[in-house]
């Protein structure tokens, strides 16, 4: 979903067995719920977001990674050509157009060449937000993706588009263009494509493929991380403040050193974000069945103290929350008839783990991170996280229902209990380098003081004595360093970091590829906004380009296994990945997954409609509603 994704409960006993049985139950039952209503225009949505935004690219489009991000940009800010119902279930897996009359396919003429090119056509009355107040055109989508192909401007999910004819000559500055894009009129883009991608319209439904005005985006050429405070919208809402901002000249937006200097007064980048509709939105441009924008105002504000969001919550102060969700409150709501309305538990298609990187010692040892995997107590790991209420026990990298269970029996570091193996995690230690004593213990130096980056949530804090206390008994101990927000710490190759806790994944879109391209590709490695974590793939010169230290000799690799998987279709390319999943859990081992997480949400009363976005794995911003 896609990305960094949020948390959905905090550590806290449930209170016994049979608590937990009961509990799960009643979760069960409460998944996918909504209440329907008579939906009235108007009134505010407020949401409390626990610890900070977390973004990975300052909510610009761009470089935006973060899944509560995408469901902003999809449900309210962003259209893109090609989008989604934003709603529950297979649902809301499903494409749809946006901005384009159709979504491509043989059958209507948009996609030919034997798949290679794909043409969309826009439809009429789409506009930009205040201050741009112009009509969308399809130049404008290519400026969004130009800005994605240029790594001085944070894109974070480029690799999906390699694919375009001349994107990587743009990318390196060989080109002014790229080539594999036409425009014959304003309502018209053209891609060509070096080989058929049967996926192509799932990436186009992305954010940052949205249009953006390129009068306005041009100011902050080459300064990563600034133009979402001046977000131009093209979707319902806008940022508050925006219809303020002064574009006549980029010298009234951005320094020469690239500092911000004006920017829309309803985004601070820290702790608020308020969003206001959009005067130029047309709603006969969009379908009801998509986007029914009841609010007439969306307030998020962070807030650290994950029951001080619940609390306000309950009291009405706040409709909804991104927070760390106590087990004790998950139970109140889940076995309370009168508040069980009031809980939302839906299918996350997301992956929680910890990530290895591979060319940090004592990581670059595959015989290491075996051992990681049996050592592990991963029910602890979960039950930290709240238990069985939240998710289940990730066996793999790919959430089953992505491969449709086709290997929901395949568990290759699978203990009783799961709650770990010294036995079998020894047995796999005793073929490292680092087992000076041949015990299966992590004896040499560098199994000493491994630097474990953390972040400061209290899901963090909660599974940190279970991660050190496992690595000590095969011999490797930590020193652990904790900051508020550490995805861009753990997306910076630079910074060598042996071992995350923090990292989650979901779907970008509802196909594997999307949990291995972004995660696994070498080629997709890049200085700032990584995403492959562990550096699978990495090269000796990428590293001397990157300045990566450690052992980049013989860092193993997965991109021709990827290249084929990416050309199938059908049952052969679902085949493919499970074994590419298989591949990299037993040969190249650069996780420990261990959560397979729900998403749960708790509203107030004053909520009168409430929608599941599929698609971002989050608030189904386009379909709720409040009283008052």
């Amino acid at each position: 979903m896609k990305k960094p994704i949020r948390r959905v409960a905090a550590v806290g006993a449930v209170g016994g067995l049979i608590a937990v049985f009961v509990l799960t139950a009643a979760l069960a039952a409460s998944a996918g719920t909504k209440r329907s209503t008579s939906a009235k225009v108007g009134g505010i949505y407020k949401v409390g977001w626990e610890d900070s935004f977390g973004v990975t690219d300052n909510f610009d489009p761009t470089g935006e990674y973060l899944g509560e991000a995408f469901s902003i940009f999809s449900n309210l800010e962003v259209r893109t050509l090609v989008g989604y119902n934003h709603v529950v279930g297979a649902a809301g897996n499903k494409l749809v157009p946006d901005i384009a009359t159709a979504v491509p396919t043989p059958a209507n003429g948009g996609v030919t060449n034997g798949g290679k090119t794909y043409t969309y056509h826009l439809k009429s009355g789409v506009k930009f937000s205040p201050p741009v107040n112009r009509a969308v055109t399809s130049k404008d989508v290519v400026t969004a993706l130009e800005r994605l192909a240029n790594p001085k401007d944070g894109g974070e999910y480029p690799f999906y588009y390699t694919v375009i004819k001349g994107w990587s000559a743009y990318a390196a500055g060989k080109a002014k263009t790229i080539s594999g894009i036409s425009t014959p009129n304003d309502s018209t883009i053209v891609f060509h494509l070096t080989a058929p991608t049967g996926d192509f319209n799932y990436r186009m439904s992305m954010p940052a493929t949205g249009p953006q005005p390129a009068e306005v985006t041009n100011c902050f050429a080459g300064f990563p991380g600034i133009y979402g405070d001046d977000l131009i919208a093209t979707g319902p809402y806008m940022i508050e403040g925006i219809d303020k901002v002064d574009i006549s000249s980029c010298a009234k937006l951005v320094s020469a050193k690239g500092k911000p200097l004006e920017a829309a007064s309803g985004y601070d980048g820290v702790s608020n974000l308020t969003l206001v509709r959009n005067p130029n939105y047309d709603p006969k441009t969009d379908s009801t069945a998509a986007r029914q924008n009841f609010p007439d105002e969306f307030q998020f504000t962070v807030d650290a103290n994950a029951d001080d969001i619940l609390n306000k919550v309950s009291a009405g102060v706040l409709d909804d929350e991104i927070s760390s969700i106590p087990s004790q409150t998950l139970e109140k709501y889940a076995t309370q008839s009168s508040l069980k309305k009031y809980l939302h538990t839906d299918s996350g298609d997301r992956t929680w783990y910890l990530t290895m990187n591979l060319t940090q010692p004592p990581f670059d040892d595959l015989h290491v991170r075996q051992a990681m995997n049996w050592i592990m107590d991963k029910a602890a790991l979960v039950q930290a996280w709240g238990g069985p209420t939240i998710g289940k026990v990730a066996n793999h990298i790919v959430p089953d229902t992505l491969f449709d269970n086709q290997l929901s029996e395949y568990a290759p570091y699978r203990t009783p209990g799961d709650h770990g193996s010294l036995a079998k995690a020894e047995a796999a230690m005793k073929g490292s380098k680092y087992d000076t004593g041949n015990d299966g213990k992590c004896d040499a130096a560098a199994c000493k003081n491994v630097l474990l980056l953390a972040d400061a949530r209290e899901v963090d804090t909660k599974m940190l004595p279970v991660i050190t206390a496992d690595a000590a008994k095969i011999g490797i101990t930590f020193t652990v360093r904790t900051i508020k927000g550490a995805y861009p710490t753990i997306q910076t190759p630079s910074k060598n970091i042996p071992l995350a806790e923090r990292p989650g994944w979901g779907k970008d879109y509802a196909d594997a590829l999307t949990f291995f391209t972004p995660l696994f590709d070498g080629r997709t490695i890049i200085p700032s906004g990584n995403t492959n974590y562990s550096l699978v793939g990495v090269t000796p010169a990428e590293c001397k380009k990157l300045k990566i230290g450690g052992n980049c000799v013989g860092v193993p690799s997965v991109n021709t296994q990827l290249d084929k998987c990416a050309a199938l279709s059908g049952q052969p390319r679902l085949s493919c990945y499970e074994s590419l999943d298989k591949t990299l859990m037993t040969k190249v081992v650069p996780w420990v997954p261990y959560l397979w997480s729900y998403a749960t949400h708790i509203t107030s009363s004053k909520v009168t409609q409430w929608q599941f976005d599929q698609f971002g794995g989050s608030i189904g911003y386009a379909h709720v509603a409040v009283s008052g």
